[in-house]
């Protein structure tokens, strides 16, 4: 490869992302490919202040604010975009955990067609391949609540929020052609599902 290939893993809480990202990199490495994991808010040099503008805005939802977290989030994209993807191996496989597309699970009032616009506007990296991990909202949130960090989300509060935002992913990945990994049967066959989208990428370079 001439450059390292893209793939983010995006999605509602609880649906199982990590643990599919620790399996799909596993099954990848077994097969002599060389992959590097990260994770956008690990990469995020500003995160405190964005994630206090975060804070902000579910204390006092409105348009505006919501958009200048849109802003903060894209400028950050964009530097990681610089920074940290551009220092990867070229023969590499980047995993991230989450990009520009898991805003359209937790951005309610600024439509989604906008906020992809604002990342390409602002030279946010486009993943070679998008994957949207999903489940029933129901199973997602039992799944949360099963763990010791809970649902974990600043934004999200109730299992009709959950939905919402379930539902507005699915929604994206239908309107914007992502691959969807339904994440509710084993994850032995979820991960086939994303290796085999990830040779299918590759087998087309």
């Amino acid at each position: 490869m001439s450059r390292p290939l893209f793939v983010s893993l995006d999605g509602p809480k609880g649906t199982g992302k990590t643990t599919l990202l620790e399996s799909v990199t596993a099954a990848l490495r077994a097969d002599h490919k060389k992959v590097i994991r990260l994770c956008e808010k690990n990469s995020d040099p500003h995160r405190g202040e964005t994630m206090a503008l975060v804070n902000q805005l579910v204390r006092h939802p409105n348009p505006a604010l919501e958009w200048a977290v849109c802003e903060r989030f894209a400028d950050s994209r964009s530097w990681i975009s610089r920074h940290v993807l551009t220092r990867q191996p070229a023969d590499s496989i980047i995993l991230i955990d989450r990009w520009y597309p898991s805003d359209a699970a937790f951005r309610r009032l600024i439509p989604f067609a906008q906020i992809l616009q604002l990342n390409i506007d602002r030279h946010v990296q486009v993943p070679d391949l998008h994957v949207g991990v999903v489940t029933d909202a129901q199973t997602s949130w039992t799944r949360a609540a099963a763990r010791r960090r809970g649902l974990n989300s600043t934004v999200l509060h109730t299992l009709e929020e959950h939905a919402a935002c379930t539902h507005a992913f699915e929604r994206a990945i239908a309107d914007q052609g992502w691959v969807l990994c339904r994440n509710e049967g084993s994850i032995e066959e979820a991960t086939r599902r994303v290796v085999s989208e990830i040779n299918n990428v590759l087998g087309g370079r």
